[in-house]
């Protein structure tokens, strides 16, 4: 079995030029697209990416405000079928452990048989479970609609992290990252809030109905509207880069010249300044059909087999980037999912005695607290790094998407002491909400920085590095999750969010040794074989 470094995939080891300091600080783009071929996900026009990109996010949204969504109404279905606390959690437990597990089936299968017939298949069968959860008649048959919904919807989770990667430059990435981890929140906050008032004024079944009408309808854009983005850039990986203007590079047939685009002008930079390349001198790739893109089937690698695409994710687990990336994804999760499963048990009974679609209401403040997360950890640290990059004479460095997460590191765990405390001495509710939509920044913020420096510093397998943090964030936090209800009930809620926020701090402290030596380690690691 040959194994390969890093390096021997791209020398650039995560540090590039963002920008060209010697043409007025012009943009660079990250990766290169390819010049001959207009099927170039990068290359293709800005709306087809987008309505790609909001059929995959929309995916992922109603997988979460279907499953997570369910919440508000698990003090009603424990008391419908006959089912404790601990039981009733199972809904969404289980959920949360097949969410991560079968990204071990689906990002393999989707880099051998590409992601259009995953994304096809998988938004099929989400549908039909919705239908299957809408009619069952016993508990047992919605835990199981649930399960397998989760195998469907599993599919999004590391993979629409990556067709962020297919569609967009390194420029942009964590903006769209944020985007898509919205979709991942929103669906876990807007949903228990529309849950609760269709529960209060119907039941939790019509909750299922729509979910299942919402999918439907998604599965026939996904069908229609999502070519495949798997592209090989093996060729083009030290390709010299093209100056930033559009997405869009015509192609140069000219055997002297290499054209670049910026925001006015074309620029035309002679071979004896840039050496051709050979994917340069390559002839041009006619454009697909529309309906050839409607195909389900884009071939398979001729050098790789897919038992090793199922072994290969797994050593990169010593990077030591995917190990702060997961962990540090693993507990926003967890702390954020924790107070989904109680709340509804603290606020639909005594003292409080709220309805399903008051109760649904605290998610306001979640859905406010994963729209600043993503800000945050997307827009403004993109600009945060392109201005960084800047001031280090255009060179970037992806350590500087962690500089701004001491904004969560300091927001999170107040808002844990918020909630934990507002129960325990029964405070008015508007502890509980701030607490929560505090808690909720983490959801959002941390993931997406973590995730798109695990993507600048191992570009050339990041489907894999994505599905490491994306799969194994969702085990640890099952494991957690798995016993809050028993640890809440014995020590208490004061005490279990206490420890929970001091879990969070020390967790967020591992991004300080990456900050000060992640450079010197990215090169130590880019030379280790331990890619198959």
């Amino acid at each position: 079995m040959h194994l390969r470094s890093l390096n021997d995939l791209d020398h650039s080891e995560g540090t590039v030029q963002l920008h060209d300091a010697s043409n007025e600080g012009r943009l660079i783009l990250h990766p290169t697209p390819n010049p001959n071929d207009p099927n170039d996900p990068l290359r293709w026009p800005r709306w087809k990416k987008h309505v790609c990109f909001a059929a995959v996010c929309a995916f992922t949204f109603l997988t979460n405000y279907a499953l997570g969504g369910l919440s508000p109404a698990f003090y009603n279905l424990s008391i419908e079928f006959n089912k404790t606390p601990t039981e009733t959690s199972a809904l969404l437990l289980w959920v949360i452990l097949v969410l991560g597990i079968f990204n071990f089936f689906w990002v393999p299968v989707a880099n051998y048989f590409g992601k259009r017939p995953v994304f096809v298949f998988a938004s099929l069968l989400l549908c039909v479970c919705y239908l299957w959860g809408a009619v069952a008649q016993s508990f047992q048959s919605l835990l199981w609609s649930n399960i397998i919904a989760a195998f469907a919807g599993s599919s999004t989770e590391a993979l629409g992290a990556a067709i962020v990667n297919d569609l967009y430059f390194l420029h942009e990435r964590g903006h769209y990252l944020s985007i898509y981890m919205n979709a991942i929140s929103g669906g876990n906050t807007i949903g228990p809030l529309i849950c609760g008032a269709v529960v209060t004024s119907l039941s939790w079944r019509w909750h299922k109905w729509m979910a299942f009408i919402f999918t439907a309808v998604n599965f026939v854009v996904v069908l229609l509207f999502v070519p495949e983005t798997r592209y090989d850039r093996a060729e083009l990986q030290n390709l010299p880069p093209a100056s930033r203007s559009s997405d869009s590079i015509p192609a140069s047939t000219d055997e002297e010249a290499v054209t670049e685009i910026t925001d006015d002008k074309i620029v035309t930079t002679k071979s004896k300044e840039m050496p051709q390349h050979p994917a340069l001198r390559g002839q041009q790739v006619p454009k697909k059909t529309w309906r050839q893109e409607l195909s389900l089937w884009s071939g398979v690698p001729k050098d790789e087999n897919l038992l090793t695409l199922f072994i290969r994710p797994f050593p990169l687990i010593v990077y030591p980037a995917v190990i702060f990336a997961f962990l540090g994804y693993a507990v926003s999760l967890a702390w954020v999912v924790s107070i989904n499963i109680l709340n509804s048990f603290v606020l639909q009974a005594p003292p409080y005695n709220w309805k399903p679609s008051i109760n649904g209401l605290i998610n306001i403040p979640g859905l406010l607290g994963n729209l600043f997360g993503a800000w945050v950890g997307g827009w403004v640290v993109d600009r945060y790094s392109d201005w960084r990059s800047k001031k280090n004479g255009g060179v970037f460095q992806p350590e500087t998407r962690l500089h701004l997460l001491w904004i969560p590191a300091i927001i999170v765990p107040a808002g844990l002491l918020a909630f934990g405390y507002g129960v325990a001495k029964t405070l008015h509710w508007t502890s509980l909400f701030f607490g929560y939509g505090m808690v909720a920044v983490g959801l959002t913020a941390v993931p997406v920085a973590t995730m798109t420096y695990v993507s600048d510093c191992y570009l050339p397998v990041n489907a894999d590095a994505l599905l490491l943090v994306n799969g194994l964030k969702n085990i640890v936090a099952f494991g957690f999750l798995y016993g809050v209800v028993p640890w809440v009930m014995e020590v208490g809620y004061a005490d279990s969010f206490g420890t929970q926020a001091g879990i969070y701090v020390l967790i967020m402290l591992l991004a300080v040794p990456l900050i000060l030596f992640g450079q010197k380690w990215r090169h130590t690691t880019a030379k280790w074989k331990i890619i198959l």
